[in-house]
């Protein structure tokens, strides 16, 4: 398709926003392989990004530190973007527990997971808009440096029809078959087909429509997609693509050729332990490696066929894995034809450089025990030199730039100090630490009473849960927040904390990037002068943005002394802030708390989507609800959910129903405050 990115909004760049976009068009038209985007809390760097988009008409890959951020990326994407393919690209696994073995007390642990079948859905869907469609953007976690199947193999394995094409249906079904679509005439789902006479429907993994191909003899008639709930037709086509059900697909001349070479290394791995005096070892990989070629002759798949990715793909030995980056140079043909942009880089950069040598650890550990031949080692993330290599032109974004982004530019940064919103940085206060918890009760007592939350943010995992504890026992609404806590489990309680269902939420440093809690008005940093990471000056200057989007903002550091980071960072809000203030003044501008609807922080929610605006803006003026108005959407609204049950669509009815809880949660709150 020759679309177009063309960007949706009501609203113009304003503060350093149109300065910042001029800077970086300029930069990526005059070649520049790295440009920093240093943008505060609140500035709208996504906004900025998604103008430079526009203007550049170039694919784009946006690569997040989690699948938080990269979520809530993804709906603010979709939102400026919604005639435009903008793509979720993540881990799929809800559960992972990698294969490893513990030669200490000879414990193996076989590999166990969950997989998310709607991301799995949402992975496919973006490979293939990145082969199909030019105006396509991707928003991916750092998982995506690890290794994926061939594109080449993938598109090789994509199935074009055609109207009036002469196409037998046998043809079809067995190259929808090699491309692991699964017959299932009774049990019909994504990545399977079924076949009723002249007509074969098939419902592709990556799509919630069904294809219906109609045959006349061996000529294609008609191609139409149609619900897969009452099968009505959608729309006619004229041709269509079908990509393979999974991103590791192999014609079965290659697996032929893979499995000689399997063989070959399994043989060379057994003599190589005999000879060490290693019997069981030799044993245990023939074993093993015999199991799984059994199973590659008769189905095409074993489990943990990734780790033979390396023969499969054909690639040499300690040669890099495909990845997604590869999809986007595969399908532009040049490493300048797409924009990678790598969002909070300041801690992607690192994870990105860190991923390699933790998973080659493990993977070591299996080949030197028999559970894995030493191939299984190219299954991997990629090295930081081979991420370095893949990438065309960068922009790194953060409000923090790391010292590698800034090596990179040489110092040189476009800023992004302004907000529209009229908003400055918070002010720090520095409190002694002895009797910081009694103080921190009056601070918190008065932000209870003005109907704002708090964070308090602490050292350990086991304090952040005494704290917690200590609190309610003051009679406090609190809840606690760390890595231990599953991911969705962890939105519902920022969720929980922004409908005002608690008062104060405790943490460690997942109190940081891109959290975007604009009821939050107080910041309490605990220990702030225990030198380290988590008191470092990126940290501190992140853990204060949380308390940036509300115009009474404020952050306190419980320290004895000021260490160099405290010092820096408060150097560095202060010159903001001093900046933020004159451009107010000068504009007559009054800072104003955003405005945004509580929803349920779900990737895939329309109302993400339509909210998603409100991040940049104090207040979108066409979605502003009102006492007089609201009875009037509310009844809107019902209308549509009654409608798309009445039709099964019981997801779209779902997500009504929650904006409709939202607008009289919305409308209570307001009736309490006055």
């Amino acid at each position: 398709m020759d679309n177009k990115f063309k960007l949706i909004s009501p609203f113009k760049p304003a503060g350093d926003q149109p300065e910042a976009i001029k800077e970086l068009i300029h930069g990526v038209k005059n070649g520049n392989g790295h440009q920093v985007l240093l943008g505060v809390t609140g500035s709208g760097k996504t906004y900025v990004i998604a103008n430079l988009i526009e203007k550049l008409q170039k694919p784009t890959l946006i690569i997040s530190p989690n699948k938080i951020l990269a979520a809530q990326l993804y709906a603010e994407f979709k939102a400026f973007f919604p005639n435009n393919a903008v793509e979720y690209f993540v881990s799929y696994y809800d559960y992972y527990q990698p294969e490893a073995y513990i030669p200490q007390s000879d414990t193996y642990i076989e590999k166990d997971s969950s997989i998310n079948e709607s991301i799995e859905r949402l992975r496919l869907k973006a490979t293939s808009s990145v082969f199909e469609r030019k105006d396509v953007i991707v928003v991916a976690s750092v998982s995506c440096i690890y290794s994926l199947g061939s594109p080449d193999e993938y598109k090789e394995m994509c199935v074009i029809l055609k109207k009036g094409q002469d196409f037998s249906r046998e043809k079809l079904i067995n190259e929808l078959i090699a491309g692991r679509y699964q017959r299932g005439d009774f049990d019909f789902k994504r990545g399977s087909f079924r076949v009723k006479g002249d007509t074969i429907e098939i419902f592709p993994a990556y799509l919630e429509t069904v294809l219906r191909v109609e045959f006349f003899g061996d000529q294609i008639e008609r191609i139409s997609e149609v619900n897969p709930i009452d099968g009505k037709i959608i729309t006619r086509k004229d041709n269509t693509y079908i990509f393979p059900a999974s991103h590791f697909v192999i014609s079965l001349p290659k697996i032929e050729s893979a499995l000689k070479s399997i063989e070959q290394e399994m043989h060379q791995s057994v003599a190589k332990f005999k000879a060490e005096g290693k019997l069981i070892e030799a044993q245990r990989i023939e074993q093993r490696v015999r199991y799984d070629m059994e199973l590659m002759k008769e189905t095409g798949i074993c489990p943990g066929i990734e780790n033979y990715s390396r023969q499969l793909s054909g690639r040499a030995a300690g040669s890099r894995p495909y990845t997604l980056i590869d999809y986007f140079r595969s399908s532009s043909g040049a490493t300048d034809d797409f924009l990678m942009v790598i969002d909070e880089s300041h801690i992607g950069i690192p994870q990105i450089r860190g991923m390699y040598e933790g998973d080659k650890s493990r993977k070591q550990t299996l080949v030197n025990f028999g559970f894995r031949l030493p191939s299984a080692l190219d299954n991997r993330p990629l090295k930081f030199n081979e991420f370095e290599g893949l990438c065309g032109q960068s922009i790194y974004v953060s409000a923090t730039p790391g010292p590698y982004e800034l090596n990179k530019t040489a110092g040189e940064f476009v800023e992004l100090i302004i907000r529209p919103t009229g908003l400055v940085d918070p002010e720090v206060v520095i409190k002694p630490i002895k009797n910081q918890i009694e103080d921190l009760i009056m601070e918190l007592k008065n932000c209870v009473a003005k109907k704002t939350r708090a964070l308090i943010t602490t050292l350990t995992k086991r304090l952040s849960e005494d704290l917690c504890a200590y609190l309610k026992e003051k009679g406090f609404k609190v809840e606690y927040l760390h890595s231990e806590i599953v991911a969705l489990k962890r939105i519902e309680i920022l969720r929980r904390l922004r409908l005002g269902e608690f008062d104060i939420l405790v943490g460690i440093n997942l109190l940081r990037e891109g959290l975007d809690l604009p009821e939050v008005a107080l910041v309490a940093v605990l220990d702030a002068d225990k030198e380290g990471f988590l008191r470092s000056e990126t940290t501190l200057i992140q853990v204060s943005g949380r308390a940036a989007r509300n115009s009474q903002g404020r952050v306190i550091l419980y320290a004895d002394k000021i260490t160099g980071s405290m010092q820096r960072a408060i150097a560095e809000m202060d010159r903001r802030r001093s900046k933020q203030e004159k451009y107010n003044k000068l504009h007559g501008i009054t800072p104003k708390t955003i405005i945004k609807a509580i929803h349920k922080l779900e990737e895939f929610s329309e109302t993400a989507k339509k909210d998603a605006l409100k991040d940049i803006y104090a207040i979108d003026p066409s979605q502003i609800i009102t006492p007089s108005n609201a009875s009037k959407v509310i009844k809107k609204l019902e209308e549509e959910m009654l409608s798309a049950a009445d039709i099964l669509d019981f997801e779209t009815a779902a997500i009504l129903r929650d904006r409709i809880n939202e607008i009289n949660q919305m409308t209570a709150t307001n009736k309490t405050k006055k």
